[in-house]
């Protein structure tokens, strides 16, 4: 299945019916609260679908029931793998990391600097990785981010001073 989105990995199992522990990906826990169905597997193209409920959603973490996985044997075989989701449209101005990295970065003067090569979560505000002649770090706030154009493949910033 194409277009699928990393939302965590599973660390462990809770219990005795089968419940699983996941580390998330995710920033907002408006993802977790609508989850239905969860994507299971070692990457994105070999997976195993499962109807799905989130039952506790913690900081860093969140507690995963699996229709059909209802024992701590059926749970333990999925410990490693990957939790993936349909991607949801998203407010304006914001965007799934999986849209951002592999974007070429321009200035506003049309200089080009690179290619997003990863994403930083530092808490207050994502860094972006770009890769180029030299490497430079983004930081993702309003005045330095001037535009993002998924289609067109492009990152329009503003660099601080000293950048």
């Amino acid at each position: 299945m194409n277009n699928l989105l990393g939302i965590g990995k599973i660390v462990k199992t809770i219990g005795l019916k089968g419940r699983l522990k996941v580390l998330s990906y995710c920033e907002s826990a408006e993802t977790l609260e609508t989850l239905e169905n969860a994507f299971i597997g070692k990457d994105s193209k070999d997976i195993h679908t499962f109807k799905a409920k989130v039952t506790g959603i913690r900081k860093g973490s969140f507690n995963l029931d699996l229709e059909g996985v209802n024992t701590t044997e059926s749970a333990e075989a999925l410990i490693g793998q990957y939790v993936f989701t349909t991607p949801k449209n998203l407010p304006e101005g914001e965007y799934y990391w999986t849209d951002i990295i592999g974007l070429y970065v321009l200035t506003e003067t049309g200089l080009k600097l690179g290619q997003i090569t990863n994403i930083l979560a530092t808490g207050s505000n994502d860094v972006y990785i770009c890769s180029g002649e030299r490497e430079f770090l983004i930081p993702a706030f309003d005045d330095v981010v001037k535009k993002i154009d998924i289609e067109k493949g492009i990152i329009v910033v503003r660099l601080p001073e000293g950048l």
